[in-house]
């Protein structure tokens, strides 16, 4: 064979190498292509599912598999709240071993005030829209408040009712002393709008900051009765009577909860809010006789 020859087999070969190495890279760049938009589409998949996952702790408070809340969490809370929201608490922190929940419980219109005025806070949860609207009118609340329940009234009694209580219109009775919760507190508010609907005029012998201050009137025998919250009459069944009228179904009180704006906690903030809407809190609001929103 001629050295000629050899040579033009020698080209011959190493064109035919050269165009088949370009085939395949060609072909391998169109399968990373496809390879790249599959790992696009897991990463996606991985994603949504992450977020599925984030949506759980929301709703759990941090239980299951889901990141637990952490650090110190201050919540402010309508004193109606005070009993419930303490047990809550500690099951809070019982699924979240590294978050700690401090309450502030007291009349939401002095909580809301507090709010705005910069007290350090990562949740509200107001007796009524109305002190709710308070703090997000200030720009203090993130995101759109949410009624996790509602509430109603009674008629609180010293233990055997000595004076025979049986109505809205036996407040007005001569010589029967009633407190009332301060007209700018939710439960003087729906006080107002009961006795409105009875037609009847009541001038209490003190008016209380907050439910609990009411209610203690009661338990003190400083007064013969008070409007408070049936949750309240529940929770103190063992010092006082409660009485059941129909003009407090023209007095339901709505209770909305929201992360706040400034909150320190943010993460927190946002765990405990959803975890206060979840089965296992509304299983233990509605055993204290709250109702469902």
């Amino acid at each position: 064979m001629s050295t000629r020859t050899t040579a033009t087999r020698r080209l011959a070969v190493a064109t035919a190498a050269a165009l088949a190495l370009s085939l395949g890279a060609t072909a391998c760049g169109s399968d990373g292509g496809k390879s790249s938009g599959s790992t696009s589409t897991s990463s996606a998949a991985s994603a949504t599912g992450n977020a599925s996952t984030t949506g759980t702790a929301s709703t759990d408070g941090g239980t299951g598999n889901a990141p637990k809340a952490k650090g110190a969490i201050t919540v402010f809370a309508a004193a109606s709240l005070k009993e419930t929201f303490t047990e809550l608490g500690k099951k809070f922190e019982a699924a979240n071993p590294g978050a700690k929940v401090t309450f502030n419980f007291g009349g939401s219109s002095a909580l809301a005030a507090s709010i705005n005025s910069g007290a350090p806070a990562d949740v509200f949860a107001a007796a009524s829209p109305v002190t709710m609207k308070t703090v997000t009118d200030a720009g203090g609340a993130s995101g759109e408040p949410r009624t996790f329940v509602k509430n109603t009234l009674a008629i609180a009694v010293p233990k055997g009712n000595p004076k025979h209580i049986a109505g809205l219109k036996d407040l007005t009775g001569s010589g029967v002393k009633v407190a009332l919760c301060a007209k700018e507190v939710p439960c003087g508010a729906a006080a107002l709008t009961a006795l409105k609907a009875a037609g009847l005029n009541l001038t209490p012998v003190t008016l209380e900051q907050d439910v609990k201050g009411a209610l203690t009137k009661v338990e003190l025998g400083e007064v013969d009765a008070s409007l408070v919250y049936k949750t309240d009459v529940q929770a103190d069944a063992a010092k006082i009577d409660g009485v059941d009228f129909p003009e407090a179904d023209k007095a339901v009180n709505d209770y909305p909860i929201a992360a706040l704006a400034k909150a320190p906690n943010k993460d927190g903030a946002t765990a405990f809010v959803a975890y206060v809407q979840s089965p296992e809190a509304k299983q233990v609001l509605t055993a204290a006789g709250f109702q469902a929103p």
